[in-house]
């Protein structure tokens, strides 16, 4: 646990306080040196290791297109010998050294139409891959959006129950000092002592909450927090009703995106597994040439055309046709789980907003008005017609209140980036995030055509 000298130190860095007494927690404009959600989420989406290792990802999927193209070009081998040879005749003897060199160039003609699925299915790999990496995308920016606002809330719950351990050890202070001059009771000091240690365990409580936000912040994010500034609202970017929302959901949410295209990728391979029980055509041609040998010496030349009727394999073919069936049935209930899946997400999300908006101006309203009631029982005790009690209990309600109330706000802001995602909408691109878009075609297109080389586009 940090030192209570080190949490003010991080108090201090973080720079809160002022934030969630003007705007709560999603209106402070962000000065000089702190770090907005908006740039929170520009980090995580540059530095996060998860989002990366899915990148490299996608980058070897892109590397399957190639390896299906090259079944339709031809194949070259290059093959040599020599060796010793020693002939004896009529007591005669004769050796000779003879070498041999030849080159094979084997071109398909007809593969049973399985480089072509393979090609399409590649593809439609590759297609699938983006849509896996704009998921990870949007739950990485969702994470980070949560650690953010963990941190915030954290921070502010902090400073209430720091502003709760004042106002209680004043409350000590008075009580005592009405007990010395015989206008209090032992009661009354009883009570607001076993208020202030109720109050310390919950600020220890939240030293413990702020300790783990700050270790979940630097690890999401990938540094250290620094002062915290605004968390930009996108309300503005949700539909304006569930209906909308569901619509958006099913057209546009990754998920169902990539399993859209798992339903092509499994269409395609029952066709190659089909395609394996069709004939085959190649042309092969060779060149070769013989030299030092004592019977034969001089080049050769052929060209080739074969035609391979598949007949029966033992049943192997058939199998794996009806495997690939199976398959496919998979990848389309998998594409109805997922719909159902985001479905529920959205509807869930959508609800935790309505939820959120309504506790915040239930919350807004029991704040202002236990406000008031505490001033009111502060005033009644000076005239001896409220309680010790009935101050502590009117202190009590007033800070369950306001943590009522930064919990709201914390809520509204997670579930509205929450809704947003599962539109599919929470990209680095559509939130306007101020770093370099990540392209996933440009590593696609500098590997689609090449006929061959081992280096990477970047040089690796």
């Amino acid at each position: 646990m940090i030192h209570r000298r080190a949490l003010r130190a991080i108090v201090v860095t973080l720079g809160c306080s002022s934030f969630f007494v003007s705007h709560a927690l999603t209106a402070s404009a962000a000065g000089a040196g702190t770090e907005s959600l908006a740039d929170a989420l520009a980090s995580a989406y540059a530095d996060n290791p998860s989002l990366n290792a899915q990148r490299a990802s996608l980058r070897a999927t892109d590397e399957g297109v190639p390896q299906a193209l090259a079944g339709f070009r031809p194949s070259v081998s290059a093959g040599a010998s020599i060796g010793v040879e020693n002939v004896t005749s009529g007591g005669a003897s004769a050796s000779a050294h003879p070498f041999a060199t030849s080159i094979t160039v084997t071109q398909p003609l007809f593969t049973g139409f399985r480089t072509i699925n393979g090609v399409k299915a590649a593809d439609s790999a590759v297609l699938a891959a983006r849509e896996v990496l704009r998921n990870d995308e949007e739950q990485t920016l969702l994470s980070a959006v949560e650690a953010f606002m963990n941190l915030v809330q954290a921070q502010a719950t902090l400073n209430l129950d720091k502003q709760n351990l004042d106002f209680l050890g004043q409350q000590v202070k008075a009580a005592q000092d009405r007990l010395n001059v015989g206008e209090g009771t032992k009661t009354d000091v009883a009570q607001t002592n076993s208020s202030l240690a109720s109050g310390q365990a919950s600020y220890d409580s939240a030293v413990a909450q702020l300790n783990n936000a700050v270790a979940n912040y630097e690890q999401v994010i990938g540094h250290k927090p620094r002062a915290l500034g605004a968390a930009r609202s996108v309300e503005n970017l949700l539909p304006k009703d569930l209906n909308a929302a569901l619509a958006g959901a099913m057209t546009n949410h990754p998920s169902i995106l990539a399993a859209s295209y798992n339903i092509d990728i499994a269409e395609y391979n029952v066709k190659i597994d089909e395609g394996t029980l069709l004939p085959t055509v190649e042309l092969q041609g060779s060149l070769s040439h013989e030299d030092g040998g004592l019977s034969s010496n001089g080049n050769s030349a052929s060209a080739v055309a074969s035609l391979s009727v598949p007949l029966y394999n033992g049943g192997s073919a058939s199998s794996k046709v009806r495997q690939a069936k199976e398959t496919l049935d998979q990848a389309r209930m998998q594409l109805d789980s997922s719909r159902d899946e985001i479905r529920a997400t959205t509807i869930s999300a959508w609800g935790s907003l309505d939820a959120a908006r309504a506790e915040i101006r239930s919350a807004e309203s029991e704040t202002n008005a236990q406000n008031l009631v505490l001033s009111g029982e502060i005033e009644q005790q000076k005239v001896g017609q409220a309680t010790q009690l009935d101050v502590l209990n009117a202190q009590q309600t007033l800070l369950s209140a306001r943590v009522a109330l930064i919990t709201a706000q914390h809520d509204r802001v997670v579930a509205s980036y929450t809704l947003l995602a599962a539109l599919g909408k929470l990209t680095a691109q559509d939130l306007g995030l101020k770093v370099a878009i990540y392209d996933p075609t440009a590593h696609y297109e500098a590997v689609r055509d090449r006929w061959g080389g081992m280096r990477t586009p970047d040089g690796r």
